[in-house]
């Protein structure tokens, strides 16, 4: 892979990021003039009161929100798919959103989110619930590593991914039938997923979090580049596979659990992206696939979070768009996967 194909990929995805950026903020169930939102942006104020909110306090913290859960959940996809050398891992397809699912809706469907009031009024219940996805990821995690100890085939890794998913699922059901009608409907309010539940308070937890995770992954590039080529050389390279295997499932767990806790069990993004960033580049160098990786999850969640927002009928759930976008790249990858090569 050249420099100049690098280059000139980073900045096409950088330069589409902010467009779609631009998108988010000119389309929505209120027309609002590119000119006003200028100003808006610039301090001037449009001298509409409701379109100052509008921008401020809806489209640019659901910008910051689209384009952090992107990142955060391609990056948990690379990780993944590099730790257990299996091109078909992500954080749903293993069962990591599900067990933060499962951890959410303990808390909204079994405790009502009344473990809000542990952390203050000025916090509210979304603390409660990003820990019961926190502690829901975490659980799943520790069973993936238990069982990638014992079964060396990722293929039969994946398979308990996914019946980890099914037992997940299975009780979040069970819970679903001894719940209140409005912990019933909160719950599957939230599982639509969605970019805009994410508010101006909220925003610095939710940012902080995602972007410590983010440098994490950043940091472990070296490992990572060294799994590539096997668990014997890697040992060789003086690289502790074990605790690096630790580390980068838990910013896994970390960065899914926190998405999943605040926009939903967003779907494909994680699995997908990855591959994307690889075809795009042509290479499997981590130094090279993290930062294009999080630049076109942050993309791909920005074209989602526009399509979800410019339909005439209302507010398109997230999950109905990604498989739309993801199922076909899943199925071009499977059928020509002899073809595609990535080069180190």
């Amino acid at each position: 892979m050249t420099y100049r194909r690098y280059t000139a990929t980073i900045v096409i995805l950088t330069l589409a990021l902010v467009l779609l950026a631009l998108a988010c903020l000119m389309f929505g169930s209120v027309d609002i003039p590119m000119g006003k939102i200028v100003d808006i942006l610039s301090g001037k104020g449009s001298g509409n009161k409701a379109w100052d909110i509008i921008i401020l306090q809806s489209r640019m913290p659901m910008i910051a929100t689209a384009a952090l859960a992107g990142a955060a959940l391609s990056i948990s996809g690379l990780l993944l798919q590099t730790t257990f050398n299996n091109p078909l891992a992500g954080p749903s397809i293993l069962g990591v959103s599900s067990g933060a699912g499962l951890g959410v809706a303990i808390v909204i469907l079994a405790l009502g989110g009344s473990l809000g009031g542990l952390f203050g009024e000025s916090m509210g219940s979304y603390m409660a619930i990003l820990l019961g996805a926190l502690m829901g990821a975490g659980v799943v995690l520790v069973v993936l590593i238990a069982f990638s100890a014992i079964v060396r085939s990722n293929t039969m890794l994946l398979i308990i991914g996914i019946l980890v998913s099914y037992l997940t699922s299975s009780i979040v059901q069970l819970l679903n039938s001894v719940a209140t009608e409005e912990g019933v409907h909160n719950y599957v309010s939230w599982g639509f997923g969605n970019f805009s539940g994410v508010s101006v308070a909220q925003m610095p937890v939710y940012a902080g979090v995602i972007i410590l995770g983010l440098l994490g992954a950043a940091l472990m590039v070296k490992p990572l580049n060294a799994m590539l080529l096997g668990t014997r050389y890697a040992r060789n390279l003086g690289i502790n596979v074990s605790r690096s295997r630790n580390i980068l499932l838990l910013i896994t767990g970390v960065l899914t659990a926190v998405v999943t806790a605040f926009c939903g069990p967003i779907g494909f993004i994680g699995l997908v992206v990855p591959h994307i960033a690889r075809m795009s580049l042509g290479t499997s160098n981590h130094s090279r696939l993290v930062p294009a990786t999080i630049l076109a999850g942050a993309d791909i969640a920005l074209l989602c979070a526009v399509a979800s927002v410019s339909s005439p009928h209302g507010i398109i759930p997230i999950n109905a768009i990604t498989p739309i976008i993801g199922v076909p790249i899943i199925l071009y990858i499977i059928i020509n996967r002899r073809r595609i090569q990535y080069f180190n």
